[in-house]
């Protein structure tokens, strides 16, 4: 297939669904969590989850990189630009994200601070080149996917001489984070959430490749799948799940291998690897600090690092009260879960950072499921009610 309609077809799409029901073993659940963002909204978008017998779940993930961020580096972006004065340079998802007080990067751009919206790494760099005089922060986030455009941004303002640019870095590592939840349940029992495979990221994958996945099945006993983003990507990843589980195999397979290989963009890692280090540990919102999970800027790069020339402020931040976003990034909880999904909490009105990015759970039900998520909301209300 050569073009987006196709990965669309109605009619495959029913053969697929067709061959998951005929082969999903109606004596037990199937549990898979599909990491990244992406998949969450294509899976509600095309209305996967109606094509899939009901034994088999949907997990939702942690992968959103802007939903991961934690309130205390959101409010470092913020300190930056009011307190340093500087041009702070961010993508427009994290604008409107709320820190502490209900505070935001938009909301202190109306009060005066230099924030600008920008499409890429390069935009951020020619407004450095702009204003000399004033110094330049962008706000690096994302996974592997965005991590080679920050480093290639550093390496060019390196080798052009700019003093008046820097990077405040947040980028984090996807199999760090998958690991972390699969250890949650020794950590803690509660946390348990039980998974019989991943759908795995498929935009990192084109980076990172397939391999770093393999821990997985070699030490966890977790099948992986490498999706696509498309329907018919999802539902024919569903269906190798459903295969390895039943056939008892635990390997990593790639059904993006139209982009994906397994030693992924040799290139693109060099260029992180030259830029950048891990760090020891680092905070993930509703994850907690999660080992050798981020990346900081190598020493030889520190004058681009933000983090070296701006002196912070230490700081106690804290996550909305009653807003179910941690649980609901670690997939022990699901929107509908949140008493403030579609009253205090909308995308007009966002109380978490699931409700305000584009990759964001909370997001999606909004969008796709809303009136199916708040009849459901009514009916355990009315349950538990009756039950007290």
């Amino acid at each position: 297939m050569k073009y987006v309609e196709e990965f669309r077809d109605r009619a495959l799409a029913e053969k697929l669904s067709a061959a998951i029901r005929a082969e999903a073993d109606p004596a037990r659940s199937y549990n898979f969590m599909e990491f990244c963002g992406g998949h969450t909204h294509a899976i509600f978008r095309y209305g996967v989850q109606d094509l899939v017998p009901g034994n088999v779940h949907f997990v939702h993930g942690p992968g959103c990189p802007v939903c991961i961020l934690p309130i205390r580096r959101l409010d470092d972006a913020i300190e930056l630009a009011e307190r340093h004065g500087v041009i702070l340079c961010s993508y427009g998802d994290m604008l409107r994200v709320p820190g502490s007080k209900r505070r935001s990067l938009l909301s202190v751009k109306a009060q005066g601070a230099d924030v600008r919206m920008v499409y890429s790494t390069l935009d951020a760099l020619d407004i450095a080149r702009k204003n000399p005089d004033r110094q330049v922060v962008f706000l690096g986030i994302g996974f592997e996917t965005t991590t080679p455009p920050t480093a290639l941004a550093i390496r060019q303002a390196a080798d052009e001489g700019l003093t008046n640019f820097s990077v405040f870095c947040n980028h984090v590592l996807t199999p760090a984070a998958i690991r972390h939840i699969l250890d949650a349940p020794d950590i803690d029992p509660e946390e348990a959430v039980h998974l019989d495979g991943f759908l795995g990221p498929s935009h990192v994958s084109t980076v990172i490749g397939s391999r770093p996945y393999e821990f997985l099945s070699e030490t966890y006993r977790k099948p992986v799948v490498i999706a696509g983003f498309e329907p018919l990507d999802v539902l024919q990843s569903v269906l190798m799940l459903i295969r390895q589980v039943n056939e008892g195999r635990v390997e990593v397979e790639n059904q993006y291998a139209r982009v994906v290989t397994r030693e992924g963009n040799t290139k693109a890692q060099d260029l992180v690897d030259e830029i950048f280090e891990l760090r020891p540990a680092f905070e993930w919102r509703g994850l907690g600090m999660v080992a050798r999970s981020a990346l900081a800027i190598r020493p030889a790069y520190a004058p681009f690092d933000a983090e070296a020339r701006f002196d912070l402020s230490e700081k106690t931040s804290r996550e909305v009260k009653s807003c179910e976003c941690p649980a609901i990034l670690r997939g022990v909880k699901k929107p509908k879960d949140c008493k403030l999904f579609g009253n205090v909490c909308t995308p007009d009105n966002p109380m978490g950072s699931c409700m305000v990015s584009s990759e964001g759970s909370c997001a999606a039900y909004w969008t796709y499921r809303r009136a199916e998520t708040l009849a459901e909301m009514a009916k355990d209300k009315a349950m538990a009610e009756q039950a007290a």
